[in-house]
C-alpha cells in the first residue's frame, strides 16, 4: 500500500500498485500537481472527461505518449503558447504519428484510417479470430498450464492485426523485434523512442508492402490504405500512408494483448466468476468492459495546455502538461459506486475510460473488444478451473505479479496459469 507520494514516473512500487498511488492523489483532490515533474495529475472522472471532450483545441495531444519526460523542447512564454508549439512540434516525441496530432491534421488522418476499420471488415475477421484462438489453445491445452502473455495474449493480437493488414507470417517476429519495448520505460527509452518517428526502423519494410500493393492489391487493409483518399478527394503522400500503417501495426497488437492478460488474471483470482461466465457466455462482453474499467491497459495519457485556463478549482498555466489518469478516473468513487469491487452487473458498464474519450478515443477499440471477447470465449469453452500458478506467483494471500517498467501502460510482464481441460 502506497502511503506517501512517490515519483509516478520512476518509482517501481507505483508500477506494481498504481491503484494505491491514484487513490492517494485523488484523496488530495481530483487535480493535484505532483512535485517531481510539475505535471497535474487528473484523477477525477468529471475533470478527466472535461479535458478529453475539449472541443476548443485548448488541450493539445502533442505530448500524449511520453508526457513530462523528456519535457518540452522550448520554455513556455506568455498566456498562449500555440505559436511556440507550432514552431517546435516536429521536435517532440512521436510528432509524426496520429496519436500526437491535433486539429484538422488529426481529423483528416484519423478519418482516412477509420474509414478502413469498418464493421464489415471486422466481422469478416471474426471467423479467423475464433480459429486462431483455438489453434493457440491447441498448443498448450494438453499440458494443463500456460504462460499467458507469450503463448496466448500476445500471440492472439499479433496474428490478428497481421492478418487484418496482410503482413506475411514470416515477417511478424522481426517486426515485433524492431518495435521493441513500449515507450515511457522507467529504465530509460531508446533514443529513437523520443524522436518524432519512433517507428522509423519499420519504414523500409512497410514501404515495400505498400508499393507492392499499389500495383497488386490483395484485398487486405494495406491494399485499401494505399489506395485511400482524403475526404476532399486528394491523395495522401506516400510517407503519410506508411506512417499510418506502421502506427496501426504497433498500436493494434500491444494494448489488446495487455487487456487479454489482465482479464485472465482476474478470472484466475475469481473462480465463481469463471463459472458464471461459462454458464452465461453472453456476459463476456460485460466482463471485458469491467476489466477496462477496473484495471485497463493504458493507465494515463497526456495533454498540453495551450493557453491559461481554469480546470475545476485549479488554475492551469499555458505550457502545463496534464496527466489524465484513465485508471484513476475509471475508479473514481464519486462516479462509480464501490469501484474497488469487480462487478459485471454494475449499471452503465461501458461508462469508463479504458479506451479514452473524445476525438482522440482509441480508433481500434471495436477491434480490441472483439479480440479480447473471442480470446476469453474460446478459453472458457475449452478449459475450466483456471488457477494462478503458485510456483510462479506465490500463494493466494501473497501474490506476486511483475509488470513491465512503463509509467504509461499497465502491462503484465508474465502470467502463468494452470487449468483443467474439458
Amino acid at each position: 500500500m502506497i502511503t506517501s507520494a512517490p515519483d509516478f514516473f520512476s518509482d517501481p512500487d507505483v508500477i506494481t500498485d498504481s491503484k494505491s498511488y491514484f487513490d492517494l492523489m485523488r484523496s488530495q483532490g481530483p487535480i493535484k500537481r505532483e512535485v517531481y515533474h510539475g505535471t497535474l495529475m487528473v484523477t477525477g472522472f468529471a475533470e478527466a472527461l472535461e479535458i478529453l471532450n475539449d472541443k476548443t483545441g485548448l488541450f493539445s495531444n502533442a505530448c500524449s505518449v511520453v508526457g513530462p519526460i523528456p519535457g518540452l523542447p522550448f520554455t513556455p512564454q506568455g498566456s498562449d503558447i500555440r505559436s511556440q508549439l507550432d514552431a517546435h512540434r516536429g521536435e517532440l516525441p512521436w510528432s509524426d504519428h496520429l496519436v500526437c496530432m491535433d486539429g484538422k491534421r488529426h481529423q483528416e488522418h484519423r478519418m482516412l484510417l477509420g474509414s478502413l476499420l469498418t464493421y464489415k471488415r471486422l466481422k469478416q475477421n471474426e471467423e479467423y479470430l475464433n480459429s486462431l484462438a483455438d489453434r493457440l489453445i491447441d498448443r498448450f491445452i494438453s499440458t494443463g498450464q500456460c504462460s499467458v502473455v507469450s503463448q496466448y495474449a500476445h500471440a492472439t493480437t499479433i496474428y490478428a492485426i497481421s492478418d487484418l493488414m496482410g503482413i506475411p507470417e514470416d515477417d511478424r517476429a522481426e517486426l515485433l523485434e524492431l518495435i521493441g519495448a513500449p515507450p515511457s520505460q522507467i529504465d530509460g527509452d531508446a533514443v529513437h523512442k523520443v524522436g518524432p518517428d519512433p517507428l522509423i526502423f519499420m519504414k523500409p519494410r512497410f514501404d515495400e508492402y505498400l508499393r507492392d500493393r499499389l500495383d497488386n492489391p490483395r484485398g487486405d487493409l494495406m491494399s485499401d490504405l494505399i489506395h485511400a483518399k482524403f475526404k476532399d478527394g486528394s491523395t495522401p503522400d506516400f510517407d503519410i500512408v506508411s506512417g499510418l500503417a506502421r502506427f496501426l501495426f504497433g498500436a493494434g497488437q500491444d494494448t489488446t494483448s495487455r487487456l487479454i492478460a489482465m482479464a485472465i488474471l482476474i478470472l484466475g483470482e475469481n473462480k465463481s466468476l469463471q463459472q458464471r461466465l461459462q454458464a452465461e457466455p453472453a456476459r463476456i462482453p460485460d466482463f471485458i468492459e469491467e476489466v477496462l474499467r477496473y484495471d485497463a491497459p493504458v493507465k494515463v495519457a497526456y495533454r498540453l495546455a495551450l493557453a491559461d485556463t481554469r480546470l475545476g478549482e485549479v488554475e492551469v498555466s499555458a505550457g502545463t502538461i496534464l496527466t489524465v489518469c484513465y485508471n484513476a478516473a475509471s475508479n473514481d468513487p464519486t462516479h462509480f459506486e464501490h469501484p474497488e469491487c469487480f462487478d459485471i452487473d454494475r449499471p452503465h458498464v461501458r461508462d469508463h475510460m479504458g479506451f479514452g474519450r473524445g476525438v482522440h478515443g482509441c480508433l481500434g477499440a471495436p477491434l480490441g473488444r472483439m479480440e479480447a471477447r473471442i480470446a476469453i470465449e474460446r478459453l472458457l469453452a475449452r478449459v475450466t478451473d483456471i488457477r494462478i500458478s503458485e510456483d510462479h506467483h506465490g500463494p493466494e494471500a501473497e501474490r506476486r505479479y511483475r509488470f513491465e517498467p512503463t509509467y504509461t501502460f499497465r502491462s503484465l510482464a508474465e502470467l502463468h496459469i494452470q487449468f483443467t481441460p474439458f
